[in-house]
């Protein structure tokens, strides 16, 4: 019973987006040039109409959080105690401040290292965080993707899926593979690399999440990893990003 809900949520969120990753992958390894000189574009602009524009980006955001409120729903039917088990309670600001800092630091500077090794090896993509226009709603747009990234993705692989598993009895160095694997193979789009790098990162969160039961922290972490990625390639100058 829980094997087929695990299945058609994953496939209704991160799961789909995991297929999407792999068939990606293999178009860039086919298109007759090195992984290396294609790119991997995120928060690309859907409109050339600004207005258009933002309307289609707040929908995307809006839309992409359904899943979380479909798990939270589907764990709250089954008598799980949501607040307890996943820690999404704001009553520990400075614990959940404190650590998904900490967390963001120690995941951050070596991915930026693997990243650049990976890319001088061939194994990935370009990766471009922000291509959305000039426009005044720009940064506001990707603080705000950054934020649902965070909660759909800790949400969901970490908190829903990892105490699904050990619902049922499944071993811990098991829940602890499928949250990280699945976490890595939705990033394939962008190489090996990033799938190496958000599989260690998977593992990172997966024992944090087991040690102390709250996502708020990982939630934390993910978000300034990924406004410091969208806002800073947006804002940093041409020259800097050439540089970097």
């Amino acid at each position: 019973m829980l094997t087929g809900e695990i299945v058609i949520v994953l496939f209704l969120s991160l799961g789909q987006s995991a297929v999407y990753a792999v068939v990606s992958l293999i178009a860039k390894l086919t298109a007759g040039k090195p992984l290396s000189s294609q790119s991997a574009v995120l928060n690309a602009s859907r409109s050339p109409r600004p207005y258009l524009d933002l309307t289609y980006q707040l929908l995307e955001i809006g839309f992409s959080l359904v899943p979380v409120a479909l798990v939270l729903y589907l764990l709250m039917r089954d008598q799980t105690p949501v607040r307890r088990e996943l820690g999404l309670t704001a009553d520990r600001k400075r614990f959940d401040l404190g650590w998904g800092t900490l967390l963001a630091a120690c995941i951050g500077i070596p991915g930026l290292a693997l990243v650049y090794v990976a890319q001088l090896l061939g194994l990935n993509a370009q990766i471009v965080p922000a291509a959305l226009q000039s426009v005044w709603w720009a940064v506001p747009v990707l603080v705000l993707s950054a934020v649902q990234n965070a909660v759909l993705e800790e949400v969901i692989v970490v908190g829903y899926l990892m105490t699904r598993l050990r619902s049922m009895s499944v071993q811990v160095i098991w829940v602890v593979a499928a949250s990280a694997v699945l976490r890595g193979s939705y990033h394939l789009y962008q190489g090996f690399g990033a799938f190496v790098g958000n599989a260690v990162m998977g593992v990172v969160f997966a024992l944090f999440f087991l040690r102390f039961k709250r996502v708020m922290p990982l939630i934390v972490a993910h978000s300034i990893l990924d406004i410091a990625a969208f806002v800073g390639y947006t804002l940093l100058p041409d020259s800097w990003l050439t540089w970097i």
